[in-house]
């Protein structure tokens, strides 16, 4: 699928950056839609959704899909406290204040998806509904309350084991490892359908021996990107990785700052949530989905069989359509001005 078959704009934010997005809108619909703002995790970009932009967009909603903060053609800055759920969040705000954009529904995948539900809490009135595949939709990350005391990301990899590798993902030496195998960690590692290289990634250590010691082959070979779209998603990676793997070291500041602005540690979330996950993502095992009812008022979990973290590509159509059926079902549909709050 062409990039540039794509609307692609790029604004200078209140915020102070400079975002790229993409922005589809519905032809003929009188200026009457519905918007979706879809966000992205790690390591991709707004191409990551290219699937599902075209398919929305014909059933008659606006797409708006940015490249996050350090990511692609957005700014990348080089203060790990810029890439903090609230600075995120403010420049996701800021951006709908840029197209104009009063609500909207968030679905967010990966980070995408935690970013989406701190998007609730810390912009409630500029939410309809949110989506996520582990979160808002959720795709493939659950929802995680804001936490009364500080946990460290190694005492949240003691408790949850497949969290090891962002232990090296958030150290120092990361970077310049990573950018020097770019092609390894996208084409033979991560893009996959869930197999046990990738379970065994996982765990402590394991990511970084893998990362260094893998022969750069055919790097398309039981991949999910095919030639052209490895090519798009090096040349966007041209800059470096410090900006995307910073969302890692910023366990300890998003901490403080959801405790100084006191944000509830139990908050009920009264939008309408689906969550959307694979039953082979091992980062997203079935405990943690079924947690999320006790935590979201109007909550539908959708349990891909098979599947693993990658579902915007694994089971494009099923996500495209999932999450269609889900709204029409809220009424949230171009043209109808029902709203939820929480």
């Amino acid at each position: 699928m062409d990039p540039d078959h794509f609307n692609h704009r790029q604004a200078r934010l209140s915020t102070g950056w400079t975002y790229h997005y993409v922005d589809e809108k519905p032809a003929n619909n009188g200026g009457q839609t519905v918007t979706l703002l879809c966000i992205h995790g790690f390591p991709d970009l707004w191409y990551g959704w290219r699937h599902q932009i075209k398919p929305w967009v014909q059933r008659g909603y606006r797409v708006v899909v940015p490249d996050m903060l350090g990511y692609g053609k957005t700014d990348m800055p080089t203060e790990t406290s810029a890439y903090s759920t609230k600075n995120l969040c403010n420049d996701l705000a800021a951006l709908l204040d840029h197209i104009e954009v009063t609500k909207a529904v968030v679905i967010g995948h990966d980070w995408g998806a935690f970013i989406g539900a701190r998007f609730a809490l810390w912009h409630p009135d500029r939410l309809l509904s949110l989506a996520m595949y582990v979160p808002p939709p959720l795709l493939s990350v659950p929802y995680t309350p804001p936490k009364t005391q500080y946990i460290s990301l190694e005492q949240i990899v003691k408790l949850f084991r497949p969290f090891g590798y962002q232990l090296y993902l958030a150290s120092e030496e990361s970077a310049a490892e990573i950018e020097a195998h770019v092609c390894v960690i996208l084409g033979t590692h991560l893009y996959r359908t869930p197999d046990a290289r990738i379970n065994a990634m996982l765990q402590v250590g394991r990511l970084r021996e893998v990362l260094l010691n893998t022969p750069i082959t055919n790097i398309t070979e039981g991949c999910l990107f095919n030639e052209k779209e490895i090519t798009y998603y090096l040349s966007n990676y041209e800059r470096g990785m410090i900006g995307p793997l910073s969302y890692y070291r910023t366990t300890q500041i998003r901490f403080e700052e959801e405790l100084a602005a006191s944000l509830p540690s139990k908050p009920r979330i009264t939008v309408p949530v689906i969550f959307i996950g694979g039953t082979d993502d091992k980062i997203c095992p079935p405990n943690t989905i079924e947690s999320q009812r006790a935590l979201i008022d109007q909550i539908t979990v959708v349990t891909l069989q098979g599947k693993g973290h990658w579902l915007m590509l694994e089971a494009p159509e099923t996500i495209t359509n999932e999450i269609l059926f889900w709204l029409k079902g809220l009424g949230t549909v171009p043209g109808n001005h029902q709203q939820f709050r929480l």
